[in-house]
This record gives C-alpha cells, sequence and structure tokens, in this order.
C-alpha cells in the first residue's frame, strides 16, 4: 500500500523500479529516519540507505521489513522492487540477505544433531514440535544423505510443543526421540533434566526473527523460510557450494 495521495502511480513506480544498488550515506538518511518514525509514531526503524534510482531510501524496519520513501519521507512505498530487465525480486534478495545469519554463531550444542552419510552438508534448522509443515519436512529430510542436521527445538505454538520440546531435550537418544516423534507420531517419554536450554532456543530465535516454522539455516548463514521439498533443499546445497 502507498500511503500518500496518487497511489495508483505510486504502486505502478514501485513495480516499475530499476535494480538499486546503496550508495554513499549522507545527512539525508537521518532526516528520513526523523521523518519515517514521525509518521509512524514510534522508533520504529533499523537502517536507512540511500539507493541509486532517483534519489529513493530504502527503510529497514526492526520488524524487519523494507519500506521505500524519498528524502523528505513524503511518501512511503510499502511494496516488492522488481528489476524489470531480469525479472529479479530485488526487495527479496535484500530481505534474504538481511536475514542471513553467522553460522559460526549458532549455539549448535542446544541442538539436536543427526549425522547422514559423510555428514560433509551441514544445515540448521528451528523446529517446532506439533509444527505440521516440520513433520513434512522430516520425511524430506529422511531421503537425503551425505548432511549433518542440527535441529534446534523451538516450541512456539503451545504448552504442548514446549512440553515434548523438552521431554526430546532429555531423552537418552535425542535423534531418535526426535524422529520417532516427528516422522512416527510416537510421542517421547517423560523424562526430566535440565531443559533451559528450551528456553535458550526460544530466546535464539526470538532475536534472529524467527516467527515460523520450520526455518532453516545454510552454511553460508542463507535463511530459508518454511517447508521445502528435498529436490529444492539440494539445489539450495549445491548453490551454496555443498555436494
Amino acid at each position: 500500500m502507498v500511503l500518500t495521495p496518487g497511489s495508483a502511480l505510486s504502486r505502478a513506480l514501485a513495480v516499475g523500479l530499476a535494480l538499486f544498488i546503496p550508495g554513499v550515506g549522507s545527512a539525508s538518511e537521518e532526516a528520513v529516519r526523523k521523518g519515517v518514525e514521525t509518521f509512524i509514531g514510534a522508533p520504529a526503524v533499523e537502517s536507512v540507505t540511500r539507493t541509486s534510482y532517483n534519489g529513493l531510501y530504502e527503510v529497514v524496519l526492526k520488524s524487519g521489513e523494507i519500506v521505500y520513501t524519498d528524502e523528505k519521507a513524503g511518501f512511503i512505498i510499502d511494496g516488492r522492487v522488481i528489476d524489470t530487465r531480469t525479472r529479479r525480486d530485488v526487495t527479496q534478495a535484500r530481505l534474504n540477505q538481511l536475514s542471513a545469519v553467522d553460522f559460526s554463531s549458532l549455539p549448535l550444542d542446544q541442538a539436536v544433531k543427526q549425522v547422514k552419510g559423510n555428514g560433509k552438508r551441514v544445515i540448521a534448522t528451528f523446529e517446532d514440535p506439533n509444527c505440521g509443515y516440520c513433520k513434512r519436512l522430516a520425511k524430506e529430510l529422511a531421503q537425503m544423505s551425505d548432511v549433518t542436521i542440527y535441529t534446534f527445538l523451538y516450541p512456539i505454538l503451545s504448552q504442548d510443543s514446549t512440553a515434548k520440546s523438552r521431554s526430546i531435550w532429555c531423552s537418552k537418544d535425542r535423534a531418535k526421540s526426535w524422529n520417532d516423534w516427528i516422522l512416527a507420531g510416537k510421542a517421547p517419554s517423560s523424562e526430566e533434566c535440565n531443559a533451559s536450554v528450551i528456553d535458550r532456543n526460544v530466546e535464539l530465535g526470538q532475536k534472529l526473527r524467527i516467527n515460523g516454522t520450520p526455518t532453516i539455516f545454510l552454511a553460508d548463514g542463507t535463511r530459508i523460510g518454511g517447508f521445502v521439498p528435498m529436490a529444492e533443499l539440494e539445489k539450495a546445497l549445491a548453490a551454496n557450494g555443498a555436494k
């Protein structure tokens, strides 16, 4: 939605914008920040970057969203920037860049580890045990070979999700307990241990702005949100240099 008069024209502009490249910072960026935050009524801006498209500014909000405006914050474009030459969704590419993580910084000791074959390819997932799409993903991952999977138990759907996550973590064989549940529906036994790691996983997921499960991270930090079939994940791994 374009939040100014002449919305039809602005919407057309949003679709037809050319590929932008972040430019050199200037004092105008702070003015844009103030203008957008005045409009929103809260300190909601994470960053402002001037692009090469006729003075257009990229505004990254603290929610992780991207909007565009001019140096006076006279209009706001809430939509996708499309490169009409390549048909590339520039906004999505930028969102992917912003949502990437430093894989080496992930506390992998807080995840359920599975090694398939030589395990040379590595991914990390954040999953809720009661997530239907996580169960679909599990069936795809079960068919993959030569991959190490780190599954962060991330209960965000219900109290039962938290209880199941704690029970799985406290199991003697966490990987087996996870697969028994996620693939076969066999509930984990009610074992007890120090399962504070589950709370830390939730805090980590919130810090990484993980709002849904499953969420997958490749070794280069690329984020894949939601369920993907094995074929697509294999392509992503290959593009990531993991074969």
